[in-house]
């Protein structure tokens, strides 16, 4: 026979997420209490609270959950495929509300505003993601394209794919951004050479390449999670 789910309902009014938030506002509720209201209900003796507890216990933060393919997180008891599917969707749906944060487009015109706008989406990363940043001639964003998918240290890329996508878009200038998945932003030499080849290029298309920016994380060692190749001197004029 099968043994009955646990369903919020079914606990103390008092411990029940949505009767708290309700009453509290959602910010009185915990990441594990906020993510049991999406899966509604547990099962085999551990109530929806208990199965989101043991997803963060799992994961350990919202961005390493929301790293987590449908397969991962089915693989967690309690969580079958339209539980994962409606927590991938959640999840899906605050990364993209970080896009629609801005009413107008971003003025990008220091490394630290190309980082603020690129950091959340290139932590879900776990190989390298070469994109460039299209600028019209108020350094205001057009839109980032992705061009290329590498391994966990290096990615391949042509000019061609970089300058059709800024010439498609009438692009005045871009930005060349990628993520270092090992967390340590400091430029490789193949990184340094890219970025040489691209600035020529983009004189000869007469659309100027402004900076490098590649994303890691924050360390003892690194104050800061990006570094900015022209800051490091890599660029020229």
């Amino acid at each position: 026979m099968t043994e009955p789910s646990f369903r919020i309902k079914d606990m103390p009014s008092a411990d029940r997420p949505r009767e708290r938030m309700a009453s509290q506002g959602p910010e009185a509720l915990r990441n594990s209490e906020l993510i049991a209201i999406l899966l509604r209900s547990g099962v085999r003796g551990a109530s929806a609270v208990q199965v989101a507890e043991s997803l963060m216990g799992k994961y350990g933060s919202l961005t390493a959950l929301s790293r987590a393919s449908l397969d991962d997180l089915r693989a967690t008891k309690g969580v079958g495929r339209d539980k994962a599917i409606g927590l991938k969707s959640a999840l899906t749906l605050a990364q993209r509300m970080v896009h629609e944060a801005c009413t107008e487009p971003p003025l990008l015109d220091t490394p630290e505003r190309v980082a603020d706008l690129l950091r959340e989406e290139n932590r879900l990363y776990s190989v390298e993601q070469f994109q460039v940043v299209l600028l019209n001639t108020r350094r205001k964003l057009i839109r980032v394209e992705r061009i290329a998918q590498g391994t966990l240290d290096s990615v391949i890329v042509h000019p061609r794919e970089v300058f059709k996508q800024a010439i498609s878009a009438n692009a005045s200038a871009i930005i060349l951004v990628h993520n270092h998945p090992s967390g340590d932003p400091q430029p490789s030499d193949a990184d340094i050479r890219v970025t040489r080849d691209l600035i020529r290029a983009g004189q000869l298309m007469k659309i100027e390449v402004l900076d490098h920016v590649i994303l890691g994380r924050k360390t003892t060692s690194n104050a800061r999670d990006y570094v900015s190749l022209r800051e490091l001197g890599h660029f020229y004029g």
